[in-house]
């Protein structure tokens, strides 16, 4: 009896297509339709792992970690600097689910940059901002602003120490005139300084001192004003009973 083979069935080129499409692993360059264009590790069809990538429409790059398909680990995000045609290093620290999270640094221009702890892509915890204008503020940091303790350094060395609210001064702290030669301690309140004592400080030091020094405050006679409370005292007690 003849025997009929049939011919296996051959599988349907879209299959084959879409199989080769699923990238997993290393991959060269690969673009994207709005001509963005990435190289480096996938898997499951999205980055993971080693990666560059490159935003046509900023000019960004980034070179870094990635976990399915965000920026998560250690990483650098530079941007394009029209004037030189370099790239110019904008942030370079950790990341997790495509936002600035851990230590980091960001630069905000060529004087101008922060070091510190970041939570989603805002400052968060302890960092230390260098600004252009020569100050630098170290200390605590919440929502992108100085808050909790820290340290204001004037570019004159002129100082403040203390608590810090919405990025200003508030509540207890200490301004160190470093110029004149004294020191406020007080309450300050958005920024102003509500209540407190001024004393000198290191004035024989400062390059401007005061014309005067502040006079100290003392009692004369401070023996005679104990011995007159006491009496005072004994005496009130005295018609109690």
């Amino acid at each position: 009896m003849p025997i009929s083979k049939c011919p296996p069935k051959s599988e349907p080129l879209w299959k084959a297509w879409d199989r080769k499409a699923q990238k997993n692993g290393l991959r060269h360059q690969v673009f994207a339709v709005n001509g963005d264009h990435y190289v480096g590790k996938w898997k499951d069809n999205l980055k993971h792992g080693k990666g560059t990538q490159v935003w046509r429409k900023n000019g960004a790059i980034y070179e870094g970690d990635w976990k399915f398909g965000k920026r998560d680990g250690y990483g650098t995000l530079s941007l394009s600097d029209q004037e030189t045609g370099k790239y110019r290093r904008v942030y370079s620290g950790w990341w997790k689910g495509d936002k600035k999270c851990g230590y980091g640094i960001q630069f905000f221009g060529p004087k101008e940059y922060y070091e510190g702890d970041w939570c989603g892509n805002q400052r968060s915890g302890w960092g230390r901002m260098y600004y252009s204008n020569g100050d630098i503020y170290e200390g605590q940091w919440c929502n992108d602003k100085p808050e909790g303790e820290g340290m204001l350094r004037l570019k004159n060395g002129n100082r403040y120490e203390g608590n810090w609210q919405r990025g200003m001064k508030n509540g207890w702290g200490r301004f160190f005139h470093l110029d004149h030669g004294q020191l406020f301690e007080g309450l300050w309140v958005d920024n102003i300084a509500k209540c407190g004592t001024m004393i000198d400080c290191g004035r024989d030091e400062a390059p401007k001192p005061t014309q005067f020094p502040i006079p100290e405050v003392k009692i004369l006679d401070p023996d005679g004003v104990l011995a007159e409370a006491l009496a005072t005292f004994k005496k009130t007690q005295e018609e109690g009973d």
